[in-house]
């Protein structure tokens, strides 16, 4: 036991001085991770796009219509940019990418709603640019329902109904609105927690086997073997332990400043989320450490495989589309990613802060991830012993 703990500290000691060598190697290990943190963070600093450029077509230009106007004006996520009486005018704004709604009063609209005929007030939205699209169409439409309800109350005041009565024949049932989990409609409490976590997933893939790639490229792979005396788990634990203990405190630096700084809900509390981040990475080196294994001796194919599938891992972690609404195969693909499970933590731990009992599948899921490389290590002492750096 004691001549393990000394090859796996020599070991851990030479990656330490060869760090030292490849200052690149740990740029991409630290400055890169903290990029994406920056960038994210301060890309969606506001939580949500707001004053989305519009424009507004108003043929009748009527005391209804421009108060109508003001109102939509004020709302959080739209900005006219363009007023017009020309809906030609606005089409062509739109096509030129300079908006990406028009809001369209036609003529007669005024005069129809206070003789109880059925106006029509329509938008149109670009949905190229889908969430600028889906927040002003949401604006318009509110809008829309609140335009019509206006008119309605002051047609009934003039009829001399009490304000009770009014809103009780306008509003008969009132709706209220809890968003659990995410009560300020924060887009970044989701993407940011989502992407930034699992761009650092794939940098330790990757940085998992170009550094176990890089021994056979260098041709010092029988050396390494020697060092460790044969044993591979004292070989993979040297050389990969220092990896281990950065990228843990990069995330946990990343859980400071999401649940600490920007004040993001946490409701399990910040040491079980740095956990989970501690599991995260265990199971994303486990993942690198599995593809190298399939790939022995050959860096650029290992490598490879970490970026073709690190990428695939945010389409199938289901935060942009539910695992569930996915064809079969694509489900149980999703399993072997760690994004999708500690997206999975994530949501039940962080967000929802429910018991771990209703988690315990997937936290049992990154450590069967990080494991399950293990039972491959035959392949990784065939490769020690017989295989030679294929590019």
């Amino acid at each position: 036991m004691l001549t393990a703990l000394k090859n796996i500290w020599a070991i851990t000691y030479r990656e330490l001085r060869a760090f030292s060598k490849r200052p690149i190697f740990l740029m991409i290990m630290f400055v890169a991770p903290l990029g994406f943190l920056w960038m994210f963070t301060s890309l969606m600093q506001s939580g949500l796009p707001t004053k989305l450029p519009a424009a507004l077509v108003d043929e009748d230009d009527t005391h209804v219509t421009r108060q109508l106007t003001r109102i939509l004006g004020t709302m959080e996520e739209t900005r006219f940019v363009l007023k017009t009486y020309s809906f030609t005018e606005a089409r062509q704004a739109m096509q030129r990418g300079e908006i990406y709604a028009i809001f369209r009063i036609p003529k007669g609209t005024t005069e129809a709603a206070l003789t109880q005929r059925q106006p029509v007030v329509s938008f149109y939205t670009n949905d190229t640019y889908y969430v600028a699209a889906s927040l002003l169409m949401k604006d318009m439409r509110k809008m829309s329902e609140m335009a019509g309800l206006a008119i309605t109350r002051a047609t009934m005041r003039a009829q001399g109904f009490t304000d009770a009565q009014i809103m009780g024949t306008i509003q008969p049932i009132v709706v209220e609105s809890h968003p659990l989990g995410n009560p300020h409609l924060n887009y970044s409490v989701v993407l940011s927690n989502l992407i930034v976590p699992g761009l650092l997933m794939l940098v330790i893939m990757l940085t998992t086997s170009y550094s176990l790639g890089n021994e056979w490229k260098r041709g010092r792979q029988k050396y390494l073997y020697e060092m460790g005396d044969g044993n591979i788990f004292v070989i993979v634990v040297g050389k990969l332990l220092p990896q281990t203990l950065l990228y843990t405190l990069i995330f946990w630096l990343i859980d400071l400043v999401f649940y600490s700084y920007l004040q993001f809900p946490c409701q399990c509390g910040i040491p079980r989320m740095m956990l989970w981040g501690f599991l995260a990475v265990l199971a994303s080196q486990g993942f690198g450490l599995l593809m190298f294994e399939m790939f022995p001796a050959q860096m650029r194919m290992a490598m490879s495989a970490c970026s073709l599938l690190g990428v695939m891992q945010f389409s199938l972690a289901g935060f942009s589309f539910p695992v569930s609404a996915m064809d079969l195969p694509f489900q149980w693909l999703s399993n072997i990613f760690p994004l999708h499970h500690y997206f999975l933590i994530y949501v039940n731990q962080c967000l929802n802060g429910y018991d771990i009992s209703y988690a315990w599948t997937n936290v049992t899921a990154l450590v069967g991830i990080s494991i399950l490389a293990w039972l491959f290590s035959f392949r990784l002492t065939d490769a020690f012993l017989h295989k030679e750096y294929r590019a």
